[in-house]
């Protein structure tokens, strides 16, 4: 089995923001010459590691594109961090907007492309108000953390269509050709028969517990999102998504349902479990099984394995379609990161509408039901969380609070640390 372990985004941030953002990849013959003129200003929501990452792909992939690419705001819910990312970006410090509302104040700019990369929490109203004012959008992963914010990505991304807007994600697999390219040859085509089964893993070490402790603000909350349930939907669902999306890309759409389990052993903040193990029926007799933790010193993997009548697959070392999906003209970069940032120049130029809203939506609210199901130790279906509002009405309308209303209001209620879900009570 071939092992799927690659450079985290992370680690790429943390490498590019430490080279001052020195990433090179060759200019495509010619590409200069056709993006003569073109320039397009980029605004960004959500300026930690993740964002700034997303910013400098997107001034890379306008080089690779032979686009004048320009970040001409940053917002952020504390200003000061939106002035940092707005020094590193040359961008005009009247144009670096914080508190809970900045993102409206960089909407009302000119900016003609947002990259979103705020905790999970913010990004369905973020999404709205950006689709509201006309604007294009990268929106990170995953994109909700409760199955109503879901629905409104969904509903945003049809709207954004419907203006002739694109939405592209940070699902980056998606972005990524060798897994494009064995999703066609495999999953449309055929090459290896009927699927099976499969495996998906995020198991990797503790993030980000070094964050405040029994927070007593919604600044606090903030600063911690990543330890909260109701900021990051817990790490099933803000990590996890990744190899979740591919296997609802690969298995066709989203599964019938989903029983898991999970628990909290090492973890000394927050509301969060430490590890998860889910398994989605995707209808038909498939079963992809679904494993992730955060804890130190344990055995680590991420990746995807898929099983076929005639082989497995790990999701990319397949790359041999009758037919290649990709546009003949599209730029390949130097990495799906990259890629991201190019695949959504790509469409913004063509004035092509594109919508990956519903995809990594569906593939967070997979993720979504998993965890629902690990926390009450119930089987929970797709139905249940996203089809039927008569079927389980808890379900269908669970909201997790506080909300990104209540921040935006200040009516913000801080959730008592570690007090976690406990299976068969809830």
């Amino acid at each position: 089995m071939k092992k799927t372990t690659k450079l985290s985004r992370r680690d790429f941030v943390q490498t590019a923001l430490g080279a001052g953002v020195a990433l090179s990849a060759p200019t495509i013959l010619g590409a200069t010459a056709k993006g003569q003129g073109k320039t397009f200003k980029l605004g960004l929501i959500g300026c930690g590691g993740r964002g700034r990452g997303a910013a400098a792909g997107a001034l890379e992939a306008g080089k690779i594109l032979g686009f004048n690419v320009r970040v001409v705001a940053t917002a952020d819910y504390f200003k000061d961090r939106a002035v940092r990312a707005g020094k590193q970006f040359n961008v005009s410090p009247d144009r670096c907007f914080g508190g809970p509302t900045c993102y409206q104040a960089l909407l009302e700019t000119d900016v003609q492309i947002v990259l979103m990369a705020t905790a999970p929490l913010f990004r369905p109203l973020h999404l709205e108000a950006a689709v509201k004012a006309g604007k294009n959008v990268f929106i990170e992963k995953p994109v909700a953390v409760d199955p109503p914010g879901c629905r409104r990505v969904i509903a945003a991304g049809e709207e954004a269509e419907r203006k002739g807007l694109v939405i592209t994600s940070g699902t980056e697999m998606r972005h990524d050709w060798n897994h494009i390219k064995t999703h066609q040859a495999v999953a449309v085509e055929k090459a290896l028969g009927r699927l099976y089964a499969g495996r998906v893993w995020f198991c990797i070490g503790h993030m980000f517990w070094r964050r405040p402790i029994e927070p007593k603000t919604a600044d606090d909350l903030v600063r911690s999102w990543q330890n909260w349930i109701a900021l990051s939907g817990d790490h099933l669902v803000e990590q996890h998504v990744h190899n979740i999306d591919v296997a609802n890309w690969f298995c066709g759409g989203p599964p019938v349902s989903a029983v898991g389990f999970g628990g909290r052993a090492r973890r000394p903040a927050g509301d969060m479990y430490d590890f998860f193990s889910v398994d989605y029926d995707y209808g038909d007799g498939v079963h992809i099984h679904s494993m992730c933790r955060q804890v130190n010193g344990c055995w680590n993997r991420t990746g995807h394995d898929f099983v076929y009548e005639k082989d497995h697959t790990d999701g990319s070392n397949h790359p041999k379609p009758k037919k290649s999906p990709i546009p003949a003209d599209l730029p390949k970069g130097p990495s799906s990161h990259v890629q991201e940032q190019i695949d959504t120049l790509y469409y913004v130029n063509k004035g092509k509408p594109i919508n990956q809203a519903r995809a990594v939506a569906e593939s967070t609210a997979t993720a979504v039901m998993g965890r629902i199901s690990a926390y009450t130790g119930q089987q929970v279906s797709w139905k249940e969380i996203m089809g039927d509002p008569s079927a389980k009405p808890d379900l269908y309308n669970l909201t997790l609070r506080p909300t990104a209303e209540d921040f935006d209001k200040g009516t913000v209620e801080i959730p008592k640390e570690n007090v976690v879900p406990i299976p068969g009570r809830a």
